[in-house]
């Protein structure tokens, strides 16, 4: 996608752009609702200070965190129209900060994390409606029913899917309005908790400093905006912007209208207001309207859980791609750009989800594990932003004030978040160390493996390698012969592609190619280049891909082919004589190369805890002509031990035999 279609993308504003961003942007946020004011009060008695306070934090963190941080200043941060935290560091990396990979893995990790934890509170709240009809439903089998159809029709792409998103949750913004302005006509005195004085009088009001942990609750109503940022390249800017003034509207109404409801029962608890479903979302519906209301929040919150399936989709495709995953099965069960489908990831998600929805029975149960993951994200977008800020030049005077009030309403979450840890929250935690563990050994295991890769000059060996073109006496292994390099620059090469060629069996090829593919800090983009060492006999190609672009080697490679052709610079016909006179194309064969770790390696000992975890991943990961999609019969697998830290020479002494020795 060129530069020209993402200033399209990002100035563009229709009316189905505005409608398809309500539909895949605002899932997870949108159906907030559903849980943030039941778990603000929780088993609390409902008083002024409490219901005033909670919407008051509410209105503001809505204002603050999503309005101005996420959606006026962090969709600026752009790359070539894509968003998230790794197209986001994406863009940083260039300011050379090693360091700045650690918020990068540590927020992408704690945004997979919650990937894990949305679908099931999402659908849990809603499907709990039930029990306003039958108290004693059991609401776990429905639950799990749901998502596993949702999960299973991953594999067949959201394209029929996304039509009917967007009018559904076209209908789920409109009836949050109408709800909230139907009990407010009865109570307007709930708008004076616009007033930031609340929200702060309630964050104080208890010595114990319990008042300040229902930032904890507060937090659930801007968990989405990550989510928001990561989908910016589906939708475009322009458009998440003039929507978010409709979709924060219908939001604020429905939150002001519970409470306009809840400030009529003061006094009471939540459990003598609702008996068995004690959920103010629910309780402010005639009882008449209350089955329709189940069933659209049940469809918002499977189109919630499908926006962050999706997304987790993204950013693990992003993750392989920067180095910080190992390679897995991709597909692309649509023609949709960006949109794609990897099964690992798919059913990992769903069996993850399938327990916490084991683990914690209740949505009000999981609102203890949600949120203390992705206040990591966003502490790590805050830290990213930063430099992405100094990046554009922009005066210190403006970033400092800006960074610091973030950093302090972030640390102000995530303190109020710990209070969740023992009660569940240490379960997103330990998922989002899982995945910090792996892009890290992978991350570091890739860097470790590449200081120990020896680098020759291909000059030295470009004799050598014309000569053994024609040398008869060697059997021909190919007419092209193809080897993948990771040299970056186009006279080197790995000694061990060399030592392949020359040694391990000499390989004589009518040409030999060199494959470099270069992955760009831009979503999408396919160039090449042809570079030729030796005319006619040794050439090297470059491929510059988007981090979004799949890696499909084969048929990039007929592409270089049919161009070279089409130029005149190459006769594709087989040097067999007998082929050749029948215009017969000759043959490709790419070798690569499978590293095994040498038991003459001297490792340390934290090298050898990453190498080893590194190899143990690497079993379950893609094979390497799988992941650069190469059709298998027409690849020699080569098997090659990688020396870390080589012993040092062991000085031996030979003994002459003596004369007399029989």
């Amino acid at each position: 996608m060129s530069s020209h279609n993402h200033q399209n993308l990002h100035s563009k504003l229709t009316t189905a752009g505005l409608l398809i961003t309500l539909g895949i942007i605002y899932g997870d946020i949108g159906t907030s609702p559903l849980y943030v004011m039941s778990s603000i009060i929780g088993k609390n008695i409902i008083t002024e200070q409490l219901i005033l306070g909670g919407l008051s934090c509410i209105f503001w963190t809505l204002t603050l965190q999503t309005t101005i941080k996420y959606v006026l200043i962090t969709l600026s941060a752009d790359n070539h129209g894509e968003g998230g935290i790794f197209a986001l560091y994406a863009l940083v990396k260039r300011t050379k900060i090693q360091w700045l990979i650690v918020p990068a893995i540590i927020g992408g990790s704690a945004l997979l994390a919650d990937g894990i934890i949305t679908p099931p509170i999402s659908v849990s709240s809603a499907v709990e409606g039930l029990r306003i009809f039958k108290p004693d439903i059991p609401t776990i089998p429905i639950v799990i029913g749901i998502l596993f159809i949702l999960f299973t029709i991953q594999q067949f792409g959201t394209k029929l899917v996304g039509k009917f998103f967007a009018p559904m949750m076209l209908i789920w913004f409109s009836m949050l309005a109408i709800l909230g302005i139907i009990q407010m006509t009865s109570n307007i005195e709930v708008f004076r908790a616009i007033n930031p004085y609340y929200g702060y009088k309630l964050l104080i009001s208890d010595k114990t400093g319990e008042g300040f942990f229902i930032l904890g609750a507060v937090f659930l109503c801007t968990t989405g905006a990550e989510a928001l940022y990561s989908d910016m390249g589906h939708c475009g800017r322009k458009n998440i912007r003039i929507s978010w003034i409709f979709v924060k509207t219908t939001l604020i109404l429905n939150y002001f209208g519970q409470g306009a409801y809840l400030l009529t029962h003061c006094g009471k608890t939540l459990a003598q207001l609702g008996g068995s479903n004690p959920n103010p979302f629910y309780l402010v519906m005639e009882k008449w309207f209350q089955p329709i209301g189940i069933v659209v929040a049940t469809l918002a919150a499977v189109i919630a859980s499908q926006a962050l399936i999706s997304g987790s989709f993204t950013l693990i495709n992003e993750a392989m791609r920067l180095n910080f995953w190992p390679k897995v099965k991709i597909k692309f069960p649509t023609d949709v750009k960006g949109q794609l489908y990897i099964p690992s990831l798919n059913w990992l998600l769903f069996f993850g989800c399938v327990f916490i929805v084991w683990r914690f029975q209740e949505s009000s149960k999981m609102e203890h594990a949600y949120g203390l993951a992705i206040i990591l994200c966003m502490i790590m977008t805050t830290i990213l932003l930063n430099f992405y800020l100094i990046m554009k030049r922009v005066k210190w005077y403006f970033i400092a004030p800006l960074i610091s009030l973030y950093l302090v309403i972030e640390f102000c979450f995530l303190r109020a978040n710990i209070s969740k840890f023992v009660d569940g929250g240490y379960v997103t935690l330990c998922i989002t160390a899982v995945l910090i563990s792996v892009m890290t050994i992978w991350y570091l295991a890739k860097k470790i493996s590449k200081n120990y890769t020896k680098i020759v000059k291909i000059i030295d060996y470009k004799k050598v390698l014309a000569e053994l073109s024609v040398d008869l006496s060697i059997p021909k292994y190919a007419t092209h012969l193809v080897y993948m390099t990771n040299a970056n620059r186009t006279d080197e090469i790995e000694e061990k592609v060399m030592y392949s060629i020359l040694q391990k069996r000499p390989k004589r090829a009518d040409i030999y190619w060199f494959i470099h593919v270069n992955i760009l800090s831009e979503p999408y983009k396919k160039e090449f280049r042809v570079t030729p060492i030796l005319e006619d006999d040794i050439y090297r190609v470059d491929f510059y891909l988007g981090f979004r672009e799949p890696t499909k080697i084969n048929l990039m490679f007929k592409e270089v082919i049919k161009d070279m052709v089409k130029k005149g610079e190459m006769d594709i016909t087989s040097r067999y004589e007998s082929l050749n006179k029948n215009n017969i194309i000759g043959d490709f064969k790419f070798v690569l190369s499978e590293k095994f770790l040498s038991n003459d390696s001297d490792l340390t000992f934290f090298e050898k805890i990453v190498m080893n975890a590194y190899f143990i991943m690497k079993k379950f990961s893609l094979s390497e002509q799988t992941g650069f999609g190469l059709d298998n019969s027409s690849v020699k697998i080569e098997q090659f031990p990688m020396v870390l830290h080589a012993p040092e020479i062991i000085n031996m002494k030979r003994i002459e035999c003596s004369p007399h020795t029989n």
